[in-house]
């Protein structure tokens, strides 16, 4: 036991250490009453409470102001309250109450990585600040902020201080996963936590104009205390695009960075040792946070990146300066953001009123091999052969080192798609259509039977994962468009695309989007055989087709004579003639879901 607080001790050394020489200095925050510090105030932010202390501090906030709520929105799997602090000056505790208002409502999550817990102590200073000392009142004056400070409520409490190795305190954190550790970062799509379906509830409920997502990054070492990302590629609507470049980069971040921080994009090196290779951007697909809501949910987000070798200090005061200025920015002009939400929503659902082949959506996007170039603010670095690995080990140091590099930042579109009109998704795939319904789709049923002409896919080279990833198998493969007249029985779901969230149908059910339902393997039971020939009965049937049809006879012997792969194996060689014969199941690889590009007559019901 002795050993092991020294080693505790040891490790506070080094972690104060590494702060002193990778502090920011920043402007002091406004003056607090003794009483009203949070926890990581009166610990010098050596510590981050628990979740029932920074439950009973916002409690306590919202005691003692009439501008905020502790409310919950959910469940966590283990059963805790996942909490949600509504801050409001004059009302506005409904979404139609902040509607008539005129007032726009800015979503901000923290604590989604349990252990990456600036975010949480950041936002509840910012909410004392605004409703208890006041200094802050003002941004409440246009808006209605929600705020979710431990968003896994389950990981926060698996709290050790060797959860993340790589981060520079604080003492203790919580755990990355959720309690069936599951990672709610991306699990946006897919939907199988509790808390993701508590979320998506929220989201729905009251569609907020502007999403803040707070984290601390992993990665390279620099002199920048805070990263961030958003969406600004052609998966994301025009007015949304743009509204976030403005805000963003030339007014939120500047804000912020003049109290002291250093900002810059988000950083991924294509070589940790060698930043002179070059950098990425992030692309977040729709799994993540802040690819859901601009890709799915036509709203600005950002992603709020500290960097884990600063100091627990530096890092929660940049997030709060971020918010900070983020919530001036809003309030300066909330009708522009309310403007841009609604004319994306508007544009949408008329889009999805009509079928156009040659206009087309990208639901991915990749970066181009033509970089800009970036000043990177970064530390001296050597690189050295290690004794350990036997690999190129980097060791960072603390002087200053500017160096020019390539950044990646310009994206193509990867995959797109011209949108049907609907979907049509048999019954009994119900757990796609429960995610469907999950995300805020209005969904239709057939009242009878229906037979139709639709597009769908099939699929040829499916491959499965090797291990599982987040609680799912997925596959890989390749797809080809077929058009074919189906019959649909009573109860299948038709998912219409004139509707504001139509971007979730698409993301779900075109196979090739990074995040569909066949991706993640919701349809895995297509891909499997389930009757098979014997392989006496396939060489008579195989004579029997050569003997009935010379095309297929020289096609087989073609294949023989050019693929030695296929001419060794005894079993392919029956298998060409089981695929081309009136048993083998033609639905196997065929997608059941099918696209409508056509007006149709359909009997609907609610």
């Amino acid at each position: 036991m002795f050993r092991f607080k020294l080693g505790v001790l040891a490790l506070f050394l080094i972690c104060t250490i590494l702060s002193d020489q990778n502090s920011i200095a920043q402007t002091p925050s406004p003056p607090v009453p003794p009483e009203w510090l949070t926890h990581a105030e009166k610990t010098e932010y050596r510590e981050t409470p628990s979740f029932d202390e920074s439950i009973a501090y916002a409690r306590r906030l919202a005691a003692a102001s009439p501008w905020l709520r502790l409310t919950e929105f959910g469940k966590s799997g283990q059963g805790r309250a996942l909490p949600l602090v509504i801050a409001s000056k004059g009302g506005g505790w409904t979404p139609q109450a902040a509607r008539k208002a005129g007032k726009a409502i800015v979503l901000i999550q923290a604590c989604i990585h349990a252990g990456e817990t600036d975010g949480k102590d950041a936002g509840l200073a910012l909410l004392r600040d605004i409703a208890v000392t006041k200094a802050r009142a003002a941004l409440l004056e246009r808006v209605v902020i929600l705020f979710i400070p431990i968003y896994n409520a389950d990981g926060h409490e698996r709290r050790s201080p060797f959860n993340r190795i790589n981060q520079n305190g604080p003492a203790e954190m919580g755990w990355r996963g959720n309690a069936s550790n599951l990672n709610l970062n991306r699990d946006y799509m897919k939907a199988d936590a509790p808390e993701t379906r508590a979320w998506l509830r929220l989201w729905n409920e009251w569609q907020p104009e502007l999403f803040l997502d707070c984290h601390v990054t992993d990665g390279a070492d620099f002199r920048y205390n805070v990263t961030y990302q958003f969406e600004q590629h052609d998966n994301v609507h025009p007015a949304v695009r743009s509204w976030s470049k403005e805000a963003f980069e030339k007014r939120i971040m500047p804000a912020a960075e003049r109290d002291g921080n250093l900002f810059s994009q988000y950083l991924v090196f294509r070589d940790n040792r060698d930043p002179s290779k070059g950098i990425d951007s992030f692309i977040a697909t729709p799994r993540f946070a802040t690819g859901y809501v601009p890709v799915v949910r036509n709203r600005p987000a950002l992603l709020i990146e500290t960097h884990m070798l600063k100091d627990h200090r530096s890092r929660v005061r940049g997030t709060y300066d971020i918010l900070r200025a983020a919530l001036e920015e809003v309030n300066r002009d909330p009708e522009e953001l309310m403007r841009v939400a609604r004319l994306a929503d508007a544009q949408t659902v008329k889009e999805g009123h009509g079928y156009d082949p040659s206009k087309r959506v990208a639901l991915s996007v990749v970066l181009t091999d033509k970089p800009t170039p970036m000043l990177l603010k970064g530390l001296e670095f050597k690189t050295e052969k290690s004794d350990v690995s036997g690999a190129e080990r980097v060791i960072w140091g603390t002087k200053p080192l500017d160096l020019t590099v390539p950044f990646y930042v310009k994206a193509r579109p990867a995959v797109s798609v011209a949108p049907p009109l609907s979907y049509i998704v048999p019954p009994q795939w119900k757990q796609a259509i429960e995610v469907l319904a999950a995300h805020g789709l209005h969904l239709r049923r057939l009242s009878a039977p229906v037979t139709l002409e639709v597009e769908s896919y099939r699929f040829r080279e499916v491959k499965f994962a090797s291990s599982s990833f987040e609680g799912h198998v997925l596959v890989s493969f390749k797809s080809e468009l077929v058009r074919e007249r189906r019959t649909y029985p009573m109860g299948s779901v038709v998912v219409s695309l004139a509707q504001a969230a139509s971007r979730a149908a698409l993301q779900l059910l075109e196979p090739e989007a990074p995040d569909s339902f066949v991706a993640w393997g919701f349809f895995n039971p297509i891909f499997e055989q389930k009757e098979y020939g014997e392989d006496y009965v396939l060489e008579k049937l195989a004579r029997e087709l050569m003997s009935k049809d010379e095309k297929l006879r020289r096609e087989f012997e073609q294949r023989v004579a050019s693929d030695p792969k296929f001419a060794a194996s005894p079993s392919e060689r029956l298998r060409f003639f089981y695929e081309r014969s009136p048993y083998f199941d033609r639905e196997v690889n065929l997608y059941p879901v099918g696209r409508v590009t056509a007006p149709a007559k359909l009997p609907l019901i609610d």
